[in-house]
């Protein structure tokens, strides 16, 4: 039985995309519903959520900011307020156009995102430098009408947060668009063991009404670059749209500076295809529901079970830890707890409990470890922190060995043809057509104009003018 568990699971080899919706289901993370492209998040995936959601949130607050909610709904009229706004998210905007039975004068649109919202309630209690600056986030629900869905990493409906903050001038601006984006970066590579690429993103891949974006680049198993995270400046624009001004310290009337920036769900698909094996769900401690699984060996025999629960009680003062006392076999609950990625398995039965000590097996390693009862707590501590550093060095290696330079059209192809093609770094003359070029001849987008730019030759990949610009390009999610 607990063989035919772990056959169920597509091999990531063979079929990336099924093994990914194998490894979602199977894990219990999400169930689909009766509308297309929207997701159930199950009690599993939204622990995940909301452990990951705890390390941000907390984060937020302490850079200052504090936690608001807008409404669900936005007049059409308040929508088109800002032009390239409204006309970067046209295809997406799923409308409500009645109210029970009568035909709403005006249609609403069901937040796609919220900087009209904020920019319409911004106007009324913006009035002086003196309420400046004004740091809001929420954590809500959006709705885009995809496509092309996939669960976690494009949904019809999906929750995140979103910062929206006004500002006296364009350098504090500027400062709070690099911070957020700091802060999510911190929390990728602490928390979920996902190292990233932060950067500018081009103006064609800007977000809409945005004077400029910057973005973190994550590089999954299968060669593909996912977005997990993004920080807009956006100047003034809204500002003018909606009239946001403020009497500044000489007494002359200035429009704010804007600033919004965004972490969403996606994430999670993110650690899954970064960490996941053949076996299913490979979950960093950080931020694990469960961090220690402990399975009782041979629980009908006498003093197994109390034993077993007096551990979990005496571990659960420092960590995140469960117990399964369920009659299924022992190598049932091995795969199962593999399958949703437990960073540690806890075995213990009458001989252990004879000798003092217990078994511990690694999610990341599958490595078995015989371990005294003296000093348990302080041992699964050490390893827990082993386990979240090693995904994160066994990623960055991942990242590394599929990140690729290319300094002409023709390598720059070669790469994008092969199985994984990953990151390819090349220069860029910062013509918009020689982007548009690449997309349409190898599917590759560029990610992003890293922070640390590099020269890796004087001319565009594409078409051999002078070159200034270091470019991350790569297929992506």
């Amino acid at each position: 039985m607990a063989k035919d568990f772990v056959k169920s699971i597509t091999s990531m080899e063979d079929d990336f995309a099924q093994w990914y919706t194998d490894v979602v289901t199977k894990a219990e993370l999400i169930d689909y519903s009766s509308v297309r492209g929207s997701m159930i998040i199950r009690p599993y995936g939204t622990a995940i959520w909301e452990n990951i959601k705890e390390a941000l949130d907390k984060r937020i607050k302490e850079t200052g900011h504090e936690n608001v909610y807008m409404p669900l709904f936005i007049p059409e009229s308040l929508l088109q307020r800002e032009k390239d706004h409204i006309e970067g998210f046209a295809p997406e905007v799923a409308w409500v156009t009645h109210g029970g039975d009568e035909k709403l004068a005006e249609r609403l649109c069901v937040r796609p995102t919220s900087e009209v919202l904020f920019a319409e309630h911004y106007k009324n209690i913006i009035h002086s430098y003196r309420d400046l600056p004004k740091l809001y986030n929420q954590w809500a629900n959006v709705v885009r009408w995809e496509k092309t869905t996939r669960p976690f990493l494009r949904t019809l409906e999906f929750l995140w947060q979103e910062g929206h903050t006004c500002h006296e001038t364009e350098e504090d601006a500027d400062r709070e668009t690099i911070q957020m984006l700091q802060v999510y970066a911190e929390i990728c590579e602490k928390y979920l063991a996902l190292p990233v690429i932060k950067g500018r993103k081009t103006e064609k891949e800007k977000f809409a009404g945005a004077k400029y974006t910057y973005t973190i680049e994550s590089l999954m198993h299968d060669g593909k670059a996912l977005q997990s995270g993004t920080s807009h400046n956006l100047g003034d624009g809204f500002a003018k749209s909606f009239g946001i001004q403020f009497s500044d310290r000489d007494g002359n009337l200035q429009h704010v500076q804007q600033t919004s920036w965004g972490f969403t769900t996606r994430i999670i698909g993110a650690m899954i295809m970064v960490h996941g094996d053949d076996r299913g769900l490979v979950v960093p401690p950080m931020i694990a529901p469960t961090q220690v699984m402990i399975v009782p060996i041979a629980q009908h025999k006498e003093g197994v079970l109390d034993f077993a629960y007096d551990l979990q009680k005496k571990l659960s003062n420092s960590i995140r830890v469960g117990i399964d006392a369920s009659d299924k076999k022992p190598g049932w609950k091995f795969n199962e707890y593999e399958m949703k990625g437990i960073p540690l398995r806890l075995e213990v039965g009458p001989k252990d409990i004879e000798k003092n000590q217990v078994v511990l097996v690694r999610r990341d390693t599958g490595e078995k470890q015989f371990v005294s009862m003296d000093g348990l707590e302080e041992t699964i501590t050490q390893l827990l922190t082993d386990i979240q550093d090693n995904l994160l060095k066994k990623a960055t290696d991942h990242r590394e060995e599929n990140t690729h330079t290319a300094v002409n059209f023709d390598e720059f192809k070669q790469l994008t043809a092969k199985e994984k093609p990953g990151f390819i770094k090349a220069m860029w003359c910062e013509d918009q057509a020689c982007e548009d070029k690449i997309k349409e001849e190898t599917s590759a987008t560029s990610r992003c104009m890293p922070f640390e730019q590099e020269t890796i030759a004087d001319t565009c990949v594409c078409c051999g003018k002078k070159a200034n610009k270091l470019v991350y390009w790569a297929k992506a999610y």
